[in-house]
């Protein structure tokens, strides 16, 4: 299979609509945790460049340790619940149904995978808290901020107050998993603030399905277990990539590191937007193959791929010609912003490449293809570990850079093998 279909036109069909709905309210809510970082580096960065520096090792920190357990529970979460969903549908099974409320007559949905996901966030939320906010030293030590260094302590306050949002950042996360798998993205955009995003997604969803169940499942929680540690194996290669780039960086000195925070924030708000497609896709997917509608998963594959190369060729202009004046709002240090210049190229051609590489992401999940996902991204970051380390020593910041773009380039070209390799790929085969 060729990975994109150039002979196929992106048309405004009824695909082209359901991918555009689910899409964008998923950008809004994508775009939360992102562009609250980029405030915290715009407050931060006006305090001085030893600051600015801190935020980047402190985010780094919380992302790796945070998003070791939220990004495998989100996306299992949202193609288990699809799954389900489009089986009840597809069956028309009403004993998932319980009758909650005499005098409306609404039903509730029984979903085991939902109960699943939202016992298994609150373990790992309370879990986080106590790892960021007892080991913020350690975790600085590893990332090579020793304690005479100007950068530890704001980075060390940092880290142990936003420690606290961790429980409610992973059960909300949880909730919009389920929300995804229902391919209902606008309700997540209801709550400003961690804990109040928790709230409201709670209680939105005990409206529609039962959250609470006497009796655990336990082949539901063993096959969350499985699926999951494939994915946190995939998260920890990512994250512990980003973290040595970040790493590797520091070692530069604060001026570097803090231009290099302001690209990296910037690459990471706009690049991570097109994961609302690969959330579309996700969900659509994930739903077809269950179904095994196989016809309308190989044009859901098609059409999310295009529509992604678009988005990134998008961003790439947008950046390349608006990221001068875009960092004026996170410095007013003349040496921070010309290092953050300097790396306006890598900001913006690697917008497309980004694109893609998320959009297949999404494209495993909703082929519940986690083997692969997990396994490829572990042999890419190895790769780009080994890079960085050789590279950057002789090359600074470029190198590091250099070794982003080579990141996704990777992904990229493993996801493009995986669909055009169907032969041994059965899964892909029925789908493709």
């Amino acid at each position: 299979m060729k990975a994109i279909r150039c002979r196929d036109k992106v048309k405004l069909d009824d695909l082209g609509i359901e991918i555009v709905s689910i899409a964008l309210p998923a950008a809004l809510a994508l775009a939360a945790d992102p562009i609250t970082s980029l405030v915290d580096t715009a407050f931060v960065g006006h305090l001085g460049s030893a600051e600015l520096a801190a935020v980047g090792v402190s985010i780094s920190i919380f992302n790796l340790v945070a998003k070791l357990f939220n990004i495998p529970l989100l996306n299992i979460t949202t193609s288990f619940v699809a799954e389900e969903q489009a089986v009840l549908v597809k069956d028309g099974d009403g004993s998932t149904c319980v009758d909650q409320d005499d005098n409306t007559g609404h039903q509730k949905t029984f979903l085991p995978s939902v109960s699943t996901s939202l016992a298994l966030a609150t373990a790992f939320g309370i879990a986080q808290t106590i790892a960021l906010y007892f080991g913020s030293g350690f975790l600085l030590n590893t990332m090579g901020i020793p304690a005479n260094s100007p950068m530890r302590v704001p980075a060390e306050e940092f880290t142990s107050v936003r420690a606290f949002g961790a429980p409610a950042v992973v059960l909300a996360l949880a909730a919009q998993g389920t929300f995804r798998g229902f391919k209902d993205t606008k309700t997540p955009l209801y709550g400003i603030g961690k804990y109040l995003i928790a709230f409201i997604l709670l209680w939105k969803l005990n409206k529609e399905v039962v959250l609470v169940i006497p009796k655990i499942d336990g082949e539901k929680v063993a096959r969350y277990l499985k699926s999951g540690g494939l994915l946190m194996s995939r998260s920890f290669a990512v994250l512990v990539t980003m973290t040595l780039s970040t790493s590797v960086a520091a070692r530069e000195g604060p001026l570097p590191m803090a231009g290099h925070q302001i690209c990296l924030q910037v690459w990471l708000a706009l690049s991570l937007l097109t994961d609302a497609l690969a959330l579309a896709g996700q969900a659509i997917l994930a739903s077809s193959f269950s179904q095994r509608n196989y016809d309308e998963a190989r044009k859901v594959i098609y059409r999310i791929l295009q529509i992604g190369l678009a988005a990134g060729v998008g961003l790439a202009f947008i950046l390349f010609f608006g990221f001068a004046p875009l960092s004026y709002l996170f410095s007013t240090d003349s040496e921070v912003l010309k290092i953050a210049r300097s790396g306006t190229l890598f900001v913006a051609v690697s917008q497309p490449m980004n694109a893609i590489a998320f959009v297949l992401d999404g494209l495993y999940y909703g082929l519940s293809d986690f083997g692969y996902a997990s396994y490829s991204m572990v042999v890419i970051g190895l790769a780009t570990s080994a890079f960085f380390l050789l590279a950057v020593p002789k090359f600074g910041l470029a190198g590091v850079w250099t070794g982003l773009f080579l990141f996704m380039t990777l992904r990229v070209l493993a996801g493009i093998w995986r669909c055009g390799y169907k032969d041994t790929v059965t899964v892909y085969y029925k789908a493709i």
